[in-house]
């Protein structure tokens, strides 16, 4: 197994970074947005893999990947304003730790980068690392037009 390190473009929010952390730190903000539609757009991207059963938490999602079983993502680190630290458990085959990073530009624009850290092995890297590459910056666009409040 090998860390690659994947960090999305910078990308600017026209909120508060308080109101940037609070959403972004609630994984139950995300349910709204990950419904079977949007879970259905993933599988059709990646045919390995279908995503079901995805519930959320305050600290936590949970879900499963057809043929690896229940995999889940868990906030374990929030530093108010800043920063909020994810970690990966359960069946998925890559160990991810995953940060967003937060930093006011004036009282009601935020700066956003995301940082991924994957520990995986040798093959899956040559199948996902490119698609990793590129979900990143998908993923920080995304964040970006969330309609925080």
């Amino acid at each position: 197994m090998a860390l690659s390190k994947y960090t999305s473009d910078i990308k600017f929010i026209d909120q508060n970074e308080e109101l940037v952390f609070n959403y972004l730190s609630n994984f139950d903000n995300f349910s709204h947005y990950l419904n079977e539609s949007v879970l259905d757009k993933v599988s059709q991207q990646v045919p390995q893999i279908k995503v079901t059963d995805f519930e959320s938490d305050n600290d936590s999602c949970r879900f499963n990947i057809t043929g690896m079983g229940q995999s889940e993502i868990r906030i374990v680190n929030r530093e108010p304003f800043k920063t909020i630290k994810i970690e990966s458990s359960g069946k998925l085959p890559v160990e991810i730790t995953f940060w967003i990073q937060l930093m006011a530009v004036t009282p009601s624009q935020t700066k956003m980068k995301l940082t991924l850290h994957a520990e995986m092995g040798m093959m899956i890297k040559m199948m996902a690392g490119k698609k990793l590459e590129a979900g990143i910056n998908q993923l920080a666009d995304m964040l970006a037009q969330l309609p925080y409040r």
